[in-house]
């Protein structure tokens, strides 16, 4: 049977308001009650004709269902539930990948779970989240959306670079991916530019790493090239003149290592545009938060 996942409105409350009831009668008595199950049909078509929800079917049948809170520049996920008999078989999953797809320019998703549902808070860190504020007995989880530019130049990746450079401070880890020539050096050059750091950026292919001390008392700049590295924890017996504590560290070809390094990064990803138009050869540029640092 096929899994689908597909934005609803107020015309589906009844069906969303019985998979919420279902789901969350379900679980382990709470104290106080779980919220969500004081809703009504009513209550639940004024949220969906508001900001609308999502429902998962499994072929005609539904069995998953959300509701969407938007909150400044981010995006609660409330009511999130699936019927039980249709629970592990990816149905939440399905709904959090469509949750993240549904919401472009927003910074992130947010959930609010109970601390007596440990499984629950665990379900939500496995798919990227992580605690943004605790206040018993609620546990509030955040996770960034992605961020996507446009670049047409080499100019405006550069200068994508300096702009990301005031988001930054020191202990940052940066993990940049794309092809040969996709302009990874150039955003690093706008990174050194931002930071006001000492030298000249160029590719670190033939010394691995290259560091950049500050000009002005901020973070060092480490830019390394991780295509030769065993590890990102080989980085220790590099005899680095700087602390990557202390320091905005920038990796390339990093993809798969940087976990070693830090659980919190941001993931910096180009891409070439499948053609050019004249002279131009531009690239998309996809950045995400990935970890604590990047939960608020």
């Amino acid at each position: 049977m096929t899994l689908s996942v597909r934005r609803v409105g107020h015309e589906s409350a009844a069906v969303v308001h019985h998979i919420v009831h279902e789901a969350f009668a379900s679980r382990p008595a709470l104290d106080p009650p779980a919220d969500a199950l004081s809703e009504t049909v009513e209550s639940i078509g004024t949220r969906l004709a508001l900001n609308g929800g999502l429902v998962a079917r499994v072929g005609d049948e539904p069995v998953g269902a959300l509701l969407f809170d938007p909150v400044g520049d981010s995006v609660y996920l409330r009511r999130f539930g699936v019927l039980p008999a249709a629970q592990g078989h990816g149905v939440a999953a399905a709904m959090v990948a469509a949750a993240v797809d549904a919401w472009p320019g927003r910074a992130r998703l947010s959930v609010v779970a109970r601390e007596e549902l440990p499984a629950t808070v665990a379900f939500w860190q496995r798919r990227g989240f992580a605690q943004a504020d605790r206040r018993y007995p609620y546990v509030e989880l955040s996770r960034p959306l992605p961020r996507s530019f446009d670049v047409p130049t080499a100019d405006d990746m550069h200068a994508l670079g300096v702009r990301l450079a005031g988001e930054l401070r020191a202990g940052d880890l940066l993990v940049l991916s794309g092809g040969l020539g996709a302009g990874k050096t150039t955003f690093t050059q706008g990174l050194g530019e931002g930071l006001q750091v000492r030298g000249g950026v160029t590719s670190p292919t033939f010394v691995i790493a290259r560091v950049h001390p500050s000009l002005v008392g901020g973070p060092d700049l480490v830019h390394v090239d991780a295509y030769r590295l065993g590890g990102l924890d080989e980085l220790d017996d590099l005899d680095l003149d700087t602390s990557l504590d202390e320091a905005v560290t920038v990796v390339e070809w990093g993809e798969g290592m940087a976990e070693t390094l830090s659980d919190s990064r941001l993931e910096v990803r180009i891409t070439r545009a499948d053609t050019a138009d004249g002279e131009l050869d531009p690239r998309h540029v996809e950045v995400l938060g990935v970890g604590t640092r990047w939960a608020h």
